[in-house]
Formats: structure tokens, C-alpha cells, sequence
């Protein structure tokens, strides 16, 4: 061990010779080693799982009639052809059921957003009255509903059957987001928050002009939950709307395939041949409806990741 008076005795250049040492360098265990080897096999097989299906599908979406009946399409189309995406978009009614999803989706996330960070700021603060009862109310319905007849009744009973009110109501506040962002809220640096009562500032001022701004990681996040869970929701158009001019993009599909399996089913001799047709159909609807989801997904990653930290960890 080096003492202060050997330091001083030896001079600056033990000094030097001090501050000049190489930091120790801590080598991976053979049990460490062996870990990354498996969790990178287990990442390699997920991501396969996860990408070689929609490789099929973009194959079978871009191959031409021939190729999918005769069964040779893999992971790469076969004689490139867009016929069949000319069928699907040059009809009306997709891209009317696409513009209610875009609408759904729009207004859905904006009263969702709204509910949700207003709820979890509310119940993250330290000095609401109740605190306690209003966040085991919001648990309870996590692990309680009422069910989906009590539902469908309630929404008959509420006269909003076959109206946008339906699809948007329904399940705007989500229990998990509402309570990664009431994480992330308690997190929030009070210090910040005290300095703009002192400034003036009202609780609403406080809101959204100073926690608003500094948590768009954690918002970014909960508006791409909110909004994926909404574009790929078709169960509630199928309970509470019968008009087709209502309809989701995605209940297009769905009965573009529930229609397409009960032809194939009755197709007689020709049936194989038939399905891989349908299957060419299936996949160009599919591509069409994903398609934005996946063009958004890398603008938001960069906050993805941080944002469910910051909701998940607790300082």
C-alpha cells in the first residue's frame, strides 16, 4: 500500500507513475462465456421464428399465381408479379375500412394518452388524497372484468352500437401502461417540479410544461403500445359493429380469410390448388395492413427501449 509520505518523498515522478497505471482488466468466467454463447443461439432461433414467416408471406405476396400453386415459393418470390396487389388495392371498400382504422387509431391513442398520463400523474403524487384507493380500483379491473356479454350490453344500453364511440371507448386506459408510466412519474426529479410552483406555476402548468416535455421516452412508448393494439383490434368491430362502412382494415381481412377458407372448403377436386391461390390474397392484405406499423417502428425504437426502463426501474 502507498502512503502519503511515500508519494511526497518520491516526488511528481512516482506521481506520475501512480496515475499512469493500467486500470485491472476483469476476464469473463468459463460459466459467463458459456452463457453468451446459449442466450445468443436462444436470440438466434427467436429471431428466426419471429422473421421466416414474414419473409414467407412478403414471398408469396410478390410471386406470381403460378408459382404459389405449384408450392414453389419459399423465403424469396417467384416470378415476380403485382397482379394480385393490384386486385386488393383497386377496391373501395379496403381503403374505406383502412381510413377508419388510420381514424381509430388517431383518436383512440390521443384519448388513451390523455386518460393515462393525467391518471398515473395523479396517483404517482405522494400527497393525493386516496392515493391508495384509486390505484387498487385500477388493479381490481386488471384482474376483474366484467366479461364480454356484460360488455356488449353495456354498449347497446350506452346507444353507441355501430358508431365510432364503440371502437375508441372501449378499454382506453390500460392498467399495465397506466402503471409503467406511474413509475416513471415517481422517478420524475421533484426538485424540478418544486421550482416551478415557486416560479408561479399552477399544477396544470407544472404538468404539461415541465413532466410532459422531460418524459417523451416513456410517452413514446405508451403512444406505440396504444396505437399497435388499436391497429391490430378487430375483436370489438366484430361485437359492436355490422356496418361495413364502420369496419377496420383489419375485420377486411379477417373476412377476406374467413371467406376465402369457406370457398376452399368447397372447392371440390381443385382445393390445394385453390388454397394456394387464397393464400396469395391473404398475403398481399397482410403485407398492406402491417405495412405502417413497420415504416413507424424505427422512429420510435430509440425511445422504446429507454422508455420501459424508466417505467420497469424504480430508483
Amino acid at each position: 500500500m502507498v502512503s502519503v509520505s511515500d508519494i511526497r518523498e518520491s516526488g511528481p515522478a512516482k506521481v506520475a507513475d501512480l496515475t499512469r497505471s493500467k486500470p485491472t482488466v476483469i476476464k469473463d468466467t468459463p460459466g459467463y462465456k458459456v452463457f453468451r454463447i446459449v442466450n445468443l443461439v436462444v436470440m438466434v432461433v427467436v429471431c428466426a421464428v419471429i422473421i421466416l414467416p414474414l419473409l414467407n408471406i412478403v414471398a408469396l405476396a410478390f410471386s406470381s399465381e403460378a408459382a404459389v400453386t405449384s408450392g414453389q415459393v419459399g423465403f424469396w418470390p417467384v416470378g415476380f408479379s403485382t397482379s394480385t396487389f393490384m386486385v386488393v388495392v383497386s377496391d373501395s371498400m379496403f381503403w374505406r375500412q383502412y381510413l377508419n382504422t388510420v381514424i381509430y387509431t388517431v383518436l383512440y391513442t390521443l384519448i388513451a394518452m390523455f386518460l393515462t398520463t393525467t391518471f398515473a400523474y395523479a396517483i404517482s403524487r405522494k400527497d393525493l388524497v386516496g392515493k391508495s384507493f384509486f390505484t387498487w380500483v385500477a388493479l381490481f379491473t386488471m384482474f376483474f372484468s366484467g366479461g364480454m356479454i356484460p360488455s356488449y350490453v353495456l354498449i347497446r344500453e350506452l346507444h353507441m352500437m355501430d358508431t365510432i364511440w364503440a371502437m375508441v371507448l372501449p378499454g382506453t386506459i390500460s392498467v399495465f401502461n397506466l402503471l409503467v408510466m406511474k413509475t416513471s412519474f415517481e422517478n420524475f426529479p421533484k426538485e424540478l417540479e418544486e421550482a416551478a410552483y415557486v416560479d408561479g406555476m399552477t399544477t396544470y402548468g407544472v404538468f404539461f410544461r415541465i413532466v410532459l416535455p422531460l418524459s417523451k421516452a416513456i410517452i413514446a412508448t405508451m403512444v406505440l403500445f396504444y396505437a399497435v393494439s388499436m391497429w391490430n383490434s378487430w375483436w370489438g368491430a366484430f361485437l359492436y359493429l355490422t356496418q361495413k362502412d364502420l369496419f377496420p382494415v383489419t375485420m377486411y381481412l379477417r373476412n377476406l380469410i374467413a371467406g376465402i377458407n369457406s370457398q376452399g372448403g368447397a372447392a371440390g377436386g381443385d382445393v390445394a390448388a385453390q388454397a394456394q391461390i387464397n393464400a396469395n390474397i391473404k398475403s398481399v392484405a397482410m403485407v398492406l395492413t402491417v405495412l405502417p406499423i413497420i415504416c413507424v417502428y424505427p422512429f420510435v425504437q430509440k425511445y422504446f427501449v429507454s422508455g420501459v426502463m424508466l417505467g420497469a426501474v424504480k430508483a
